[in-house]
């Protein structure tokens, strides 16, 4: 209770003093009329309208003309700014460069990569003898896979022996995935073929099937918005339909459980299953295969700790844990007797957070950390003991491919303003040698520089943040800041390389991302500062952020814009709520804006150990609604900055539904001054998968809007 009432009052005294800003122009907009109800909900005593419900059914004749008509308006308004077509010009040319992933060994004996000729919608699946061969032969073509490319290779996986190759398919960005089989040489399919699985690849046992988890067929015009209950691991095997499947694994009395399957390259008889989506971590059970029926013992018994099975050699399974290590470690458990106080040590908690463990060669593991969300990577023996250190190139962030029935270990390298190049390393001779690095036209990494600052949030914790710009900017105010942020789910934001974030710095444009708690850049108490009832630590954060660049001299309100995406969406929105007079544009995108009933919506119910739900307690409920973007826009003539919503019609992770109510709400509330636009994509979902077409088109909209009302100059 008195935590909610110290953000009430903050807003209120935030939103006193918003009205002395002055808007910059009154371009009035005639808004599309949402269809809405009377509909009234009840948290424990507290009366809370909700009058565009109807927008929550997406196929909904009323929705559907209300989708067309701001879509019409938002094209209208983006299509009329000249240097749109410049900036989609450039960023097309920004976007077309080749993208390589790792190599990877195949149980077949061949090396695989992805890679993107930098005008493909989708990377294409290749496949070579050794993992260096500039031969190549396409192995599976996802633009091949849809007209408009809107087809994405989720996963693959292999039979032991090599022979058949199991690979998922989204369709339109969504979640929904489809399962196909192919014989490996031949590249020709089977009849095989399974449909409404999610989250999950084919996880085979043995060279006849594989393991795969599903949910029930959803009902006709209900795919991309019910709740998805009942998270079930199957067995298929080859040659058979899958209404023959066989049900491996379900837990009717906790519906809103994941379920994933895992059966370790080097012992295919242990099977382990991954229960989720009731605390912030994951149960762990396995069960020995062979066996009619299966008996599954229990490794870890609760969601309290994320762990995660890195492989099985033998009986001794390789655990990456955060119990008892709140940055993570290595332990081992003994199979015969695999419970968690069993557990033994192989690598302690460091400074560092420990994110990944990989095998290579016999002998060999490669651990990657992360310091100050910069990659990384210990060398260690099968023992534990650190013998050596793998130098990365710089300021960066470091993926690695390797395995331990080869030498051969590949690694990528990305930055701010440098492309991922690939690296590979001799284990014997502890060299790193240069594969391949992209080439973009007009784009050289040493016209910049990025820094690392730590600067104070309101309570006095220190917040890391990276700032990329041109070489000898003056820090007079007035530079143009795109600040990004996230700040949940213990997920990090490391440096990394963005074809659209070139077209912002080439123009003089500074980006800063900040590190916000809610995060993982520093192990599990971070994430927990950011959770629940401390949620308002995000956004103190970010707000922090902005108070410091303008402060620092980097840049001023009028010369400041934000954004984010998903959680993201949802940090923009309350942020531009808390404090509307602190930034020229807001980009909240496909975001979660209706905190009191984000919980019932396809998978909405696993964001709860982050989020608490508004049904746990009138405390929670009172908390929820203090932040929550949608109930808490200014209905007072109160001068919001510039805002662009954008989402997508089969974004199925986070309902449209959220944008929708959150931008029919600010176009009420707020319709005289700066423009509350919504861009609705359709034939997409919630990012992952995009072709790059529509990337380029999205990108191109973002920056015409951020351009056109920060009155900056039109790009080069």
């Amino acid at each position: 209770m008195k935590k909610f009432i110290t953000i009430v009052a903050m807003t209120a005294i935030i939103a006193s003093g918003a009205d002395a800003r002055v808007p910059r122009r009154k371009a009035q907009f005639v808004y599309p009329k949402a269809p809405t109800s009377q509909t009234v909900d009840n948290y424990f005593g507290i009366k809370l309208a909700d009058p565009y419900r109807p927008l929550e059914n997406d196929t909904a004749a009323a929705t559907l003309q209300w989708v067309k008509e701001e879509n019409a308006l938002t094209r209208k308004y983006l299509d009329n700014i000249p240097a749109r077509a410049r900036m989609k010009e450039r960023l097309g040319e920004l976007y077309n460069y080749r993208r390589s992933g790792l190599p990877f060994r195949g149980n077949d004996g061949m090396y695989y990569i992805y890679d993107n000729d930098g005008t493909q919608n989708q990377s294409v699946l290749y496949r070579m003898k050794r993992p260096t061969d500039r031969k190549r032969e396409v192995f599976i073509d996802p633009n091949k896979l849809s007209a408009e490319g809107t087809a994405a290779l989720k996963g693959v996986t292999q039979s032991p022996d090599g022979r058949y190759t199991a690979y998922t398919v989204s369709r339109n960005g969504s979640d929904w995935v489809e399962i196909f089989v192919m014989d490996t040489k031949s590249r020709k399919l089977l009849k095989d073929h399974i449909e409404w699985a999610k989250f999950t690849d084919g996880v085979w046992h043995g060279n006849d099937g594989f393991f795969y988890s599903a949910y029930e067929r959803p009902g006709q015009g209900k795919e991309f918005s019910n709740a998805n209950t009942n998270h079930r691991i199957y067995y298929h095997r080859l040659g058979t339909p899958q209404a023959s499947d066989k049900l491996i694994y379900e837990d009717p009395a906790n519906p809103l459980h994941f379920h994933t399957a895992q059966v370790p390259d080097r012992n295919s008889e242990l099977l382990f299953v991954t229960e989720s989506g009731e605390g912030l971590g994951n149960a762990l059970k396995m069960a020995r295969l062979g066996k009619e029926p299966l008996e599954f013992v229990t490794l870890d018994p609760k969601q309290d700790y994320e762990t995660m099975v890195v492989d099985a050699v033998g009986d001794k399974i390789y655990l990456l844990t955060n119990y008892g290590a709140r940055r993570n470690r290595l332990m081992t458990a003994d199979a015969n007797n695999p419970a968690r106080e069993n557990w033994q040590e192989l690598v302690p908690e460091k400074e560092g957070v420990l994110t990944g463990v990989a095998f290579a060669g016999p002998d060999r593991l490669l651990l990657t950390y992360e310091q100050d969300a910069v990659s990384h990577i210990d060398i260690a023996g099968l023992d534990g003991k650190v013998i050596g250190k793998l130098d990365l190139p710089g300021l960066g962030y470091a993926g690695v491919s390797a395995s331990p029935k080869s030498k051969d270990v590949f690694y990528s390298f990305t930055s701010f303003t440098e492309p991922s190049g690939i690296y590979s390393y001799n284990l014997d001779k502890g060299k790193s040698e240069l594969v391949s690095r992209p080439d973009i036209k007009g784009v050289n990494p040493d016209d910049y520089v990025t820094t690392q600052v730590f600067y104070p949030s309101k309570d006095g914790t220190k917040i890391p943040m990276f700032i990329t710009h041109k070489k000898g900017i003056e820090l007079n105010g007035q530079n143009p800041v795109y600040l990004y942020g996230y700040g949940g789910f213990n997920v990090s934001l490391n440096p990394g390389f963005s074809p659209a974030r070139m077209l912002w710095l080439e123009n003089g444009g500074v980006y800063a991302q900040a590190n916000l708690r809610g995060g993982g850049e520093y192990g599990e108490e971070w994430h927990l500062a950011g959770t629940k009832q401390n949620k308002l630590n995000v956004f103190d954060d970010f707000i922090s952020a902005a108070e410091y660049l303008i402060k620092e001299g980097y840049t001023c309100p009028d010369k400041l814009v934000i954004e984010g995406g998903s959680n993201g969406g949802l940090l923009v929105g309350a942020c531009v709520n808390l404090r509307p007079d602190l930034f020229a544009v807001a980009i909240p995108r496909v975001g979660v804006m209706d905190m009191m009933r984000y919980h019932l919506f396809t998978i909405g119910w696993n964001w709860a150990p982050d989020y608490g739900r508004s049904d746990d307690s009138p405390e929670m409920a009172k908390y929820l609604l203090g932040y929550s973007p949608l109930h808490n826009i200014h209905n007072d003539k109160t001068v919001y900055p510039a805002i662009l919503v954008t989402t997508a019609d089969h974004d199925d992770r986070v309902v449209p539904a959220h944008s929708f109510k959150y931008a029919a709400t600010l176009q009420e509330a707020d319709p005289g001054f700066e423009p509350k636009l919504i861009r609705i994509d359709s034939n997409a979902g919630h990012g992952a998968g995009k072709p790059v077409s529509k990337v380029v088109d999205e990108w191109a909209d973002i920056y015409a809007f951020i351009f056109e009302n920060m009155h900056l100059d039109d790009p080069k």
